[in-house]
C-alpha cells in the first residue's frame, strides 16, 4: 500500500514562468509542475512526481509484455563497435550514434537500440528449432546524438524506450508474435489514455520489410499521417497511395515555349491547366554517381525515403552537377535526355497517355510527351508523399490527414541481422538456419510526453488516472487547527487504506496557490476542505478532467471518490 505523500516533504518545484527553450505543452508543464528538469540540450533528470509516472507507464508496458511470455533482461548501454561492424551498421547508423573509445583504444557507441548485442546474445546460446520462439525484452536508457534536440522528451538524446526482440524458425511463427505484440502495444496505448492510430511505416534504420507504428494523435506531432474510414492509415512516407492525375490532352509531341516558366506552379498557370496535370522532375545520383531523374505528378512531393529505396545511395545533383550531367534545371524531361541518365517514374503516371512536361531546353515545355513513344521508363516506383486528398488504396476514398507523436513501433526484422552476424540454430532436419526476427519498440519517456500533449488546459496537466502520480489529492484550506487538519488527515487515511493513491497538501500556503499547483499537477481529483464546509457537513470534489466542483456531504465523500476512481481505473485495465 503506497504511503500518503505530503506536499511539505515533496521535492516537486514549481514554475510561474514557461522556460524560454520550452515550446509543446508537454515540455512546458513537465518543467513547470517540477516534474523534469533540463541537465543538457535533450537530457533530463526525472524529479520524484516525474519518476512516478515513468514508473506506472513502466508497469503498464510489463505487465502486457509478460502476459505474451516475452521475459524481461537488461542489456549494457555500452555497446562494443565490432557487434555493428558486423551487421553493418556503424557507418550506415550516421552521426546520430553516440561512439567513443576507451583507454585501450576499443570502440564503443551508447546504444540507441540493441539488436546487434541482442543477436549476439542469442547466437551464443540458442542452437535448436526447440528452443524456439523465443521473446526477450528489457526497459533502458538509451541515447542518440540528434543534431537539433527539442520538444522537451519528444526530441531527446537519452530516453527510456522498451526494446523486445523475438527469434523464430518460420515466418508463421513471427507473424503471429508479431500479431500479438500488435494488439499489445494497441492496449498499452489504451490504457495509457491515448487516443492513437496504428499506421503502416517505412523500418528506416532499424531494417526489416514490415513495420506498424502507433501514433498518438496531436497536432503538435513532428509526422503526418493519413487515414480512412474503411480502416487504412499511414504515415505519408510509406503509405502508397492512389493519386488523381489529370492526363495532358495534347495528341502529340508539341513543344511550347514558356519564358521564365520554372515552377509547377508558373507552369500550371501560364497553361491554364491544375498542378497534377504536369509533371515535376528532380535529378540524383546513386552510391556510384550514376544520375537518375524522378518524375512525379506536379501537384506532389518527392518522398526522400522512397526515393533513398529507388536509387541506393540517393542524393540530390547540385546546380554544378546537373550542369556537368547535360540537365537543365526547371526545364527537365524524359524526352532526349542525355545518354545514360536513368528514368524512374511515379506509378501514378504509368496510365498517363501523355505528359506537360519540361523540354530539357530553357524556356521550353512539352504537351503531349507519350511514353513508349517519345520516351522510356527504366523504372515505375512508388515515389510520391502522401496527401489528405489522394485516395485510399483499400477503397478508393479521399484520404483523411492528421498529426502524431510516434509512441511505438513494431517491425518484422526477417533475417537480416542473423544473417550479417551469422546467428543461426539447427532446424528440425539437422540443418543450419539463421534466425528469423522481430523488433518491437515502446518509446516510455516520448509516451508520457505524449500523453501531457492530449490531456492539458490553460490551468496545467489533466493526468489519467492510470498513469497519474497520485490519484487523489486532499487539499485542506487551513493547516494545524482543529477542524479542517483532523477531517483532511482523517479523508487522507481512508482513502490509503481503501488503496486510493493519496497526496495531502499540508503546506502552510494560501488557498490559490495550492489550487493553482492542483491543476498545474493535474491530480485527477481534488477534495477541498474548508472551514466552512466542514462545520456545514460539506466538502468540495474537483474533477480535474472537466473542472467541475462538486459539493459532497462529509460522510459520503470517501466512498464517493472511491467509486469514482475504481470507474476510471476501470477504463483502463486490460
Amino acid at each position: 500500500m503506497n504511503d500518503i505523500i505530503k506536499m511539505s516533504k515533496l521535492y516537486a518545484p514549481t514554475l510561474k514562468e514557461t522556460p524560454a527553450e520550452a515550446e509543446l505543452a508537454s515540455h512546458i508543464l513537465l518543467l513547470r509542475a517540477g516534474m523534469i528538469r533540463k541537465t543538457a540540450a535533450g537530457i533530463y533528470t526525472f524529479l520524484p512526481l516525474g519518476w512516478k509516472v515513468l514508473h506506472k507507464i513502466e508497469t503498464i508496458i510489463r505487465e502486457e509484455m509478460d502476459a505474451l511470455g516475452s521475459q524481461e533482461i537488461v542489456m549494457p548501454a555500452l555497446q562494443p563497435s565490432e557487434l555493428w561492424h558486423e551487421s553493418g551498421r556503424w557507418d550506415d547508423y550516421g552521426p546520430e550514434l553516440m561512439r567513443l573509445i576507451d583507454r585501450h583504444d576499443r570502440g564503443f557507441c551508447l546504444g540507441p537500440t540493441h539488436e546487434e548485442l541482442v543477436t549476439s546474445l542469442v547466437r551464443n546460446e540458442v542452437r535448436s528449432y526447440k528452443q524456439l520462439p523465443l521473446s526477450l525484452y528489457q526497459i533502458q536508457i538509451k541515447f542518440r546524438d540528434e543534431i537539433r534536440p527539442r520538444f522537451g522528451l519528444l526530441r531527446a538524446r537519452e530516453f527510456v524506450m522498451k526494446d523486445a526482440y523475438s527469434f523464430h524458425s518460420s515466418q508463421e511463427s513471427l507473424q503471429e508474435h508479431y500479431d500479438e505484440m500488435s494488439h499489445a502495444y494497441g492496449r498499452i496505448c489504451e490504457r495509457l489514455g491515448l487516443e492513437y492510430r496504428a499506421v503502416a511505416a517505412d523500418s528506416g534504420q532499424i531494417g526489416g520489410s514490415v513495420s506498424t507504428e502507433y501514433m498518438a494523435i496531436a497536432e503538435s506531432g513532428e509526422a503526418e499521417l493519413v487515414y480512412c474510414e474503411c480502416g487504412y492509415a499511414s504515415d505519408t512516407e510509406a503509405a502508397c497511395v492512389k493519386i488523381v492525375v489529370i492526363p495532358n490532352t495534347a495528341a502529340e509531341l508539341t513543344l511550347v515555349e514558356t519564358p521564365n516558366i520554372g515552377t509547377i506552379a508558373a507552369l500550371a498557370g501560364f497553361m491554364g491547366v491544375p498542378e497534377n496535370a504536369t509533371v515535376k522532375a528532380l535529378s540524383c545520383k546513386d552510391k556510384d554517381g550514376k544520375v537518375t531523374v524522378f518524375f512525379i505528378p506536379g501537384d506532389h512531393e518527392l518522398n526522400d525515403i522512397k526515393a533513398e529505396h529507388a536509387v541506393e545511395g540517393f542524393e540530390f545533383l547540385t546546380d554544378g552537377e546537373m550542369l556537368d550531367a547535360g540537365l537543365c534545371k526547371g526545364f527537365m524531361g524524359p524526352v532526349g535526355l542525355p545518354e545514360g541518365v536513368r528514368v524512374v517514374a511515379d506509378v501514378s503516371l504509368k496510365d498517363s497517355a501523355s505528359w506537360l512536361v519540361g523540354a530539357n531546353k530553357v524556356d521550353y515545355h512539352y504537351q503531349g510527351a507519350r511514353c513508349g513513344v517519345d520516351f522510356t521508363v527504366d523504372a515505375w516506383e512508388d515515389l510520391c508523399t502522401a496527401k489528405p486528398d489522394d485516395m485510399c488504396p483499400t477503397c478508393g476514398k479521399t484520404l483523411s490527414h492528421a498529426r502524431g507523436i510516434e509512441v511505438s513501433q513494431v517491425f518484422q526484422l526477417g533475417t537480416k541481422y542473423s544473417t550479417a552476424m551469422n546467428a543461426s540454430y539447427t532446424d528440425e532436419d539437422g540443418t543450419e538456419k539463421p534466425f528469423i526476427m522481430g523488433c518491437y519498440g515502446v518509446g516510455v519517456t516520448r509516451s508520457l510526453a505524449a500523453v501531457v500533449e492530449q490531456y492539458n488546459d490553460e490551468f496545467g496537466i489533466c493526468w489519467p488516472v492510470s498513469i497519474a502520480p497520485a490519484e487523489v489529492a486532499i487539499v485542506p484550506l487551513t493547516i494545524g487547527d482543529d477542524i479542517v487538519t483532523p477531517v483532511a488527515q482523517k479523508i487522507a487515511d481512508e482513502l490509503r487504506q481503501a488503496g486510493i493513491e493519496v497526496v495531502l497538501d499540508d503546506r502552510d500556503e494560501r488557498a490559490g496557490v495550492k489550487f493553482n499547483d492542483a491543476d498545474l499537477y493535474g491530480w485527477p481529483y481534488q477534495i477541498v476542505i474548508g472551514k466552512r464546509g466542514v462545520t456545514n457537513g460539506e466538502v468540495e470534489l474537483k474533477v480535474r478532467a472537466t473542472n467541475e466542483k462538486i459539493s459532497l456531504p462529509l460522510g459520503d465523500a470517501c466512498a464517493t471518490v472511491i467509486k469514482l476512481v475504481e470507474e476510471e481505473r476501470a477504463k483502463f485495465v486490460h
